[in-house]
């Protein structure tokens, strides 16, 4: 299929299956029924830009094992291209427990030891004709690691066109330690055209936990649009000709994991689809309300028209902020 077909959008970063508990607001040690799920947070925004209708790709890895296989079939099953997904049989695929404690309380327990195949990935399994891709879509945990990181740079060296986005996706327990974080993330910095973060991320990509002092220092270093997530507070984004600030979306929470990959997805949408930055984000954010809603994440990503509908039966949102 790559060989003759290029979808718009192409993320890379890591998958897994998620055993999400089915009983809410119970320890994981007293939990009894669990239900399992396609996840990892390249692969739940490739399935979230799928859900607005684009042609998606996905590059990651998995083990030779029943997991693995799985994850292979769920994604063509929610409509991803799944045939950039590298078998490796030297590592098994990663599992994901969480526990469930809404509206603000969901620890999430990775099974990544000693290493996982995503994080195994080279440049030599990059699809062919990378500049093709509308949007290419990174995260900052595949820059955690070798061989990884070095596949992520070839990524972008090889981009002539199109966009290129990185979520700053930062999870301590896959970094050696902060500094290298800050480091590495900011290596990338300069070299896409879009960053995506919350508080804590941005503060670690660039010292900053102010949403208009993170989006400024985030332009500073060279991306064309900054977005600050504050979660139930909003989002803060700022461009070179922009810059706005959309309230959250109010629905009653049931898991708030994943809901930025369903944000991330509709960003994909919205820039896809030539809106501008303030359309773009309510979206985005409606979006991931909605996934906060639900139990699971990628089965769980909306379709543009439930997101509309939901946009429709929420107060409308402020005016643009003024240019500086």
């Amino acid at each position: 299929m790559a060989d003759t077909w290029t979808p718009d959008v192409l993320t890379i970063g890591r998958c897994s299956v998620d055993l999400y508990p089915l009983e809410v607001g119970v320890k994981l040690e007293d939990v009894a029924t669990f239900g399992k799920f396609l996840g990892g947070s390249a692969t739940n925004v490739a399935v979230a830009a799928a859900r607005h209708g684009h042609g998606v790709s996905v590059l990651t890895g998995v083990g030779d094992d029943p997991f693995g296989r799985f994850v292979i079939k769920e994604l063509g099953r929610l409509g991803v291209d799944a045939s950039h997904v590298v078998t490796n049989p030297a590592f098994n695929t990663p599992i994901v427990f969480c526990e469930i404690f809404p509206p603000d309380d969901f620890p999430l327990y990775f099974y990544r030891q000693p290493t996982t195949p995503d994080l195994e990935l080279t440049a030599e399994n990059l699809p062919p004709r990378l500049a093709d891709y509308k949007i290419l879509w990174l995260t900052s945990s595949g820059l955690s690691a070798e061989p990884s990181r070095t596949a992520h740079h070839a990524a972008v060296a090889a981009r002539t066109g199109g966009l290129t986005v990185l979520d700053l996706d930062y999870r301590p327990r896959f970094w050696p330690d902060e500094a290298t974080a800050t480091r590495e993330v900011g290596a990338m910095l300069g070299r896409v055209d879009v960053a995506i973060g919350n508080l804590e991320e941005c503060r670690v990509a660039v010292g900053e936990s102010d949403p208009e002092r993170a989006a400024d220092a985030l332009l500073d270093r060279g991306v064309d649009v900054a977005i600050v997530k504050q979660g139930m507070a909003g989002t803060y984004a700022k461009s070179r000709e922009e810059r706005t600030f959309v309230p959250s979306t109010q629905v009653k929470v049931l898991n708030g994991l994943g809901a930025g990959d369903a944000f991330g997805g509709a960003v994909c949408h919205g820039l896809l689809s030539n809106w501008d930055l303030h359309r773009t984000v309510a979206f985005a954010s409606a979006a991931g309300a909605i996934v906060a809603s639900r139990l699971e994440c990628s089965t769980a990503m909306p379709t543009g028209e439930e997101v509309e509908a939901l946009l429709a039966s929420a107060p409308p949102s402020p005016p643009f902020l003024a240019p500086r």
